[in-house]
């Protein structure tokens, strides 16, 4: 049983039309009777809500239409695999190429052109593809940026939530001249390449996309080596006294120390905890707790007093301390010069 079916099924036995269906699912009429004809592939649970307003409608239980889909959809690809993969479309590929930076144009569509549809080609096409259709997926839940996308590209609310299904369905071997007129077109502004590390930058519409342009990186990189592997993390972890009282997340921390060769020792990572600890190094977010000297420390406190004040505690009571210590020194002075006319 396929998801066509169910359907038809649970439109008969409510009694209801296409129509009402269409509305609940917030698309067009066409799409549904397309969808029930199987002219048209249903599209990926995962990709779309159309399943839950569905089954909402149709009183039926969360997740089955989405499960029957997603059994659909695996059976289609299966019978697709045999298939060799077709090129883009030459309007696709210009759409592409119009859209690249001006001083690397000339020179990706040589490459384009020798290699039709080759390893540059694809790639190039799946990141700009995957670019927009993260950004129709983030979006398909909002009204006001389907209203702002259907007026620019000229059709109805439920039209273009029927096109966003269908593109979030699409890949690189299947791409459309709608594909490209309804998003990669009005989305995007322009890209570039570096073609000797393939790092790209994808600038974005900002009136429909706003935020800073997207870059990716395809350069092979070493991989960093674990800290655990340093003999003298080992051993520090393995000395309670060092240790013992260390959290997950001050250890997370020492892991990620790198050092050009040296070998620190299970003292340093010792130091450098307390360091992490000391108040003094780091600005908390909130305002500052004084704690005037005298005061006791928390219970289990290992710390030094001055853990448990703050910079400018400490200020203000070194500058009352040495008030207090001139104080003293002045009254000393005064009594002894008294001592000394008494005697005479």
């Amino acid at each position: 049983m396929d998801v066509c079916l169910v359907i038809k099924q649970r439109l008969e036995q409510l009694g209801v039309e296409q129509r009402d269906l269409a509305t609940a699912a917030e698309v067009t009429e066409s799409y549904i009777s397309q969808l029930l004809t199987r002219k048209k592939l249903p599209p990926a649970p995962d990709r779309t809500d159309i399943y839950d307003k569905m089954a909402k409608f149709l009183k039926l239980p969360s997740g089955d239409l989405s499960k029957l889909a997603d059994h659909q959809r695996k059976e289609k690809l299966k019978r697709s695999l045999v298939d060799p993969p077709a090129p883009l479309l030459k309007e696709v590929r210009e759409l592409i190429l119009c859209k690249c930076a001006p001083d690397k144009e000339s020179q990706v569509r040589a490459i384009f052109e020798q290699q039709p549809f080759g390893e540059l080609e694809r790639l190039v096409t799946q990141k700009l593809l995957d670019v927009v259709k993260r950004i129709a997926k983030e979006e398909l839940g909002s009204e006001n940026w389907l209203h702002l996308v259907a007026r620019l590209v000229g059709r109805s609310y439920e039209q273009m939530r029927v096109i966003v299904l269908e593109f979030l369905d699409t890949d690189v071997f299947n791409i459309s001249m709608e594909n490209c007129d309804s998003f990669l077109d009005p989305l995007i502004e322009s890209w570039n390449i570096d073609l000797g590390t393939f790092a790209m930058e994808v600038v974005l519409n900002r009136r429909l996309a706003p935020g800073n342009p997207r870059r990716f990186e395809f350069v092979e990189k070493e991989a960093d080596r674990p800290l655990e592997e340093e003999p003298g993390f080992k051993r520090f972890l393995r000395d309670r006294v060092l240790s013992g009282d260390a959290i997950e997340e001050e250890i997370e921390f020492l892991k990620k120390l790198r050092f050009n060769g040296k070998r620190p020792t299970p003292l340093y990572y010792y130091r450098e905890l307390q360091n992490l600890r000391d108040p003094l190094h780091f600005r908390s977010p909130e305002a500052p707790r004084i704690k005037i000297l005298g005061q006791s420390q928390p219970e289990g406190s290992v710390a030094p007093m001055h853990k448990y004040l703050e910079e400018k505690g400490i200020e203000k009571q070194l500058q009352l301390d040495g008030r207090k210590k001139a104080l003293q020194r002045w009254a000393g002075s005064k009594s002894g010069r008294r001592t000394r006319k008494k005697a005479k």
